[in-house]
């Protein structure tokens, strides 16, 4: 099997777990952040930043590179480790975000899912046969099936439907996958808030025998204690013996929440995005540096990051930078974010491993503000 999971500790204080997954381009503890990749880069970082940062693992965007510069090219020059210059493990979603993500642009079909392309307008249709050999020809260590994420508010009969057609079509990925032996197929577990079609969706797709499973359907627009609530009694459905990733979510408390829910993964565009207008997270929260009031202030972003941003550069020079439209200025921010979340899950592992994951969340969540009212939130 290309994905295996092996489980070293369980927290005795919260259930959360410590543990390792291997693949074909190396192995990587868990509790883990994947860094976003969309266009077979994350943005501003080259692979030796990313690699010295600590990230062992990142994420690329089937439908952008099926749209740029095509499956064809990437399969061409040896796949998409080949393409990129990446030693370390990927995993490709399946274009099923798109589903959501492009809800004006589409029409979805029991055979799959017609799309206008979001750059030229042109038809396009992608089925779960079409996301499995596009994302065949990329050659990921870790595919997702083809799925439809619905809206949140969506109604129990729509999730219903949803649900079903979701199995239905992780059905057919698994018949249409043809390189079990060297890229692993994760299952994407849906049915938004209602517990009875989390069970239903739970229990057909692991039916099915995936090497791992994801939680979809989440940071879609729901509060941050739906998300917890369907995570604890989603979690538990899920083989103990297998990943689990929840996709899409990279704010630092909920992958500190996330973790003392059993997930394993994560991904979030978040930290990039951000960074690029200036946002920074930090151990004491939020920090705006584009904002005139660190015009003049020399110290680092962050007094208690080690990250290569904050050992060699002032607040005030990024803002700089930033308000100056230099790259170099995204490049630091974007830096020390991804750095912040690989470091929290470098202490969240550590916590999990001393059987402490509750009492650091304690700390974490005082210490970054998230406990006071009106706390600022990403």
């Amino acid at each position: 099997m290309a994905i295996t999971y092996e489980l070293i500790h369980t927290c005795k204080q919260t259930g959360a777990r410590y543990g390792k997954v291997h693949t074909p381009h190396g192995s990587f503890e868990t509790p883990m952040f994947m860094p976003v990749g969309t266009l077979a880069t994350v943005k501003t970082m080259s692979p030796d930043e990313l690699e010295r940062m600590g990230a062992p693992i990142i994420l690329s965007n089937t439908y952008h590179l099926w749209l740029r510069p095509g499956e064809d090219i990437v399969k061409e020059a040896g796949g998409l480790h080949n393409f990129m210059n990446w030693d370390g493990s990927i995993l490709t979603d399946s274009g099923g975000f798109q589903v959501f993500s492009l809800s004006d642009l589409r029409k979805i079909e029991e055979e799959g899912v017609h799309f206008r392309n979001h750059i030229s307008g042109e038809k396009l249709f992608l089925s779960p046969e079409k996301a499995m050999r596009i994302q065949n020809d990329l050659g990921a260590d870790i595919m997702m099936a083809f799925d439809e994420c619905p809206p949140y508010p969506a109604e129990h009969k729509y999730m219903k439907d949803s649900v079903e057609r979701t199995s239905r079509w992780a059905e057919r990925c698994l018949e249409a996958h043809q390189r079990p032996h060297d890229q692993g197929l994760f299952g994407i577990i849906q049915g938004g808030e209602y517990e009875d079609l989390r069970r239903q969706s739970a229990k057909d797709l692991t039916s099915m025998d995936f090497p791992g499973y994801a939680v979809g359907g989440l940071s879609v627009g729901e509060p941050k204690d739906v998300m917890n609530r369907v995570l604890e009694f989603t979690t538990p459905l899920l083989p103990s013996e297998k990943p689990r990733y929840l996709m899409g979510v990279g704010s630092p408390d909920s992958l500190v929440d996330g973790s003392i829910r059993g997930i394993d993964m994560f991904d979030c565009v978040l930290p990039t995005r951000i960074a690029r207008n200036g946002t920074c997270m930090t151990s004491n929260g939020r920090l705006v540096v584009r904002n005139a009031k660190f015009a003049r202030d020399f110290r680092p972003l962050d007094e208690n990051c080690d990250c290569y941003t904050c050992r060699n550069y002032s607040r005030a020079y990024i803002r700089h930078l930033v308000k100056a439209n230099e790259t170099f200025g995204i490049r630091l921010t974007t830096y020390h974010n991804l750095y912040f979340l690989l470091k929290l899950m470098g202490q969240v592992r550590d916590a999990i491993r001393e059987d402490r994951l509750g009492d650091f969340r304690e700390e974490f969540f005082e210490q970054y503000g998230f406990n006071k009212p009106n706390a600022k939130n990403f």
